[in-house]
């Protein structure tokens, strides 16, 4: 859970990393909601696999990113 990291503070810097992420997204008018942190122990399978489930429809729902240039546009 956050702040109990077995790598101390690891949860902490990944979170900082996350909103920056997050902030950046914004400012190139991309949706934030590509990127999330979820804080979960080893014994929540059951929610890591709702979660992975929801972050699987959100990708789908936003679709590619608008900066790949690989990705040819309909």
């Amino acid at each position: 859970m956050e702040g109990e990291c077995h790598f101390l503070e690891g949860n902490l810097k990944a979170r900082r990393k996350v909103e920056y992420v997050k902030r950046t997204l914004k400012q190139l008018n991309m949706d934030e909601g590509r990127v999330e942190m979820f804080n979960l122990s080893s014994a929540q399978g059951p929610r890591f696999a709702e979660i992975a489930t929801e972050m699987t429809e959100r990708a789908k729902t936003l679709g590619p990113s608008p900066l790949n240039p690989c990705v040819e546009k309909v």
